[in-house]
């Protein structure tokens, strides 16, 4: 499902699995720790652009944690998220 017109404060959901993929990544966690399970809901912060590639979307999400915090905010993808809830 398109992520297009999707505005702060919407919810979105993992679209796979996340974790922390990069060593300065989410401070706190480890490299390599998972963020997110798929399907996991969240709540979209921003939508911006990276700035070297402008045409590069990238969307600030905090995701849900067991506990139903919210966890910290997290950089992701277009292919890494979607707007439909996961099938029952």
């Amino acid at each position: 499902m398109s992520l297009q017109g999707l505005q702060p404060g919407d919810m979105v959901y993992a679209a796979q699995a996340l974790y922390n993929d990069v060593e300065d990544g989410v401070p706190d966690l480890a490299p390599g720790a998972l963020i997110a399970p798929a399907g996991r809901r969240g709540v979209l912060l921003n939508v911006g652009h990276v700035e070297q590639q402008p045409e590069d979307v990238v969307y600030l999400v905090r995701f849900e944690q067991d506990d139903q915090v919210l966890g910290p905010p997290i950089g992701c993808w277009p292919d890494e998220l979607t707007s439909s809830p996961p099938a029952a």
